[in-house]
């Protein structure tokens, strides 16, 4: 996917924590389509490549139940390669009485679901670039209602078979606490708003609608959530060269970020304490 490859940065792997390892297993499985590319004793790794991990799920002692009103996932979305693609995953759905939401945002058309944990799954298709609407610095986007027949009927014929191969992950959304501070955060990892929204920011490397989504309705001032309690644990930003990144690290020592390196990647927390690892690939 153009956006997800370099010269930009983007998304690549989610990491959840979970209740029970293999409910959400199978529901990944069996309702979302992803493939096992590792699995250890109180964690999996899924990929739809066979390759590329894009989520992980783990179990650990002693988890709570997701908190309302923390900071924390807003939902992590999976972007397919076609509409056609999409069209499969709704019917598949359908079929199996899955309930769902939607939106048309004009960038984009979007099925929106939960895990059993009550964490947040996108699961999109781009509509062509050249069909987005700039004003100045700013792309068009809105919350509309899909046309679901049209959706059904581009992909027709084909057999959902889980995620496709070229299934990416298209951007990560937030709870926060604080927008203002939290857009210099990420405007100091390198991205840029390309679009303010009531009580949200959705912000991108070069041009893309979004990699990154930040909103405050979970509450103004929201706390993080327990450390042992079911959702995000990390998401990774993979950068496109080792000078991109270590520019990204002495910027964050400017604004006295948190910083760790470990395992050959770097690892920081945003302001609302969402965990993000640093990664050149």
């Amino acid at each position: 996917m153009k956006y997800q490859n370099k010269p930009y940065t983007f998304v690549e792997l989610v990491e959840l924590k979970v209740m029970d390892l293999e409910e959400s297993l199978s529901f990944y499985e069996n309702i979302i389509g992803f493939k096992v590319l590792k699995k250890l004793e109180n964690k999996v790794l899924l990929t739809a490549d066979g390759k590329t991990a894009l989520l992980s799920i783990e179990q650990r002692d002693d988890m709570m139940p997701k908190q309302q009103k923390t900071t924390g996932l807003y939902h992590f979305a999976l972007l397919l390669p076609t509409r056609a693609h999409l069209g499969a995953v709704l019917r598949h759905f359908f079929e199996n009485d899955i309930r769902i939401g939607a939106g048309d945002h004009l960038v984009s058309e979007a099925l929106y679901l939960d895990d059993p944990d009550g964490n947040g799954i996108e699961i999109y298709s781009d509509r062509p670039d050249t069909e987005w609407k700039w004003n100045g610095e700013h792309v068009a986007m809105d919350t509309l209602q899909i046309d679901a027949q049209s959706i059904l009927v581009e992909g027709e014929g084909m057999k959902w078979e889980g995620l496709p191969s070229e299934t990416v992950m298209g951007h990560i959304h937030l709870h926060v606490a604080d927008l203002a501070e939290t857009e210099k955060f990420y405007h100091t990892l390198g991205f840029e708003v390309v679009t303010p929204y009531p009580g949200a920011l959705f912000m991108s490397t070069g041009k893309y609608h979004h990699h990154i989504g930040l909103n405050t309705w979970a509450g103004e001032g929201a706390p993080a959530a327990a450390e042992n309690t079911v959702g995000l644990d990390a998401f990774t930003l993979v950068y496109p060269s080792v000078e991109t990144l270590t520019n990204v690290i002495e910027s964050l020592k400017t604004i006295t970020a948190p910083i760790i390196e470990a395992n050959g990647m770097y690892i920081t927390n945003d302001p609302s304490n969402n965990k993000i690892k640093l990664n050149v690939k």
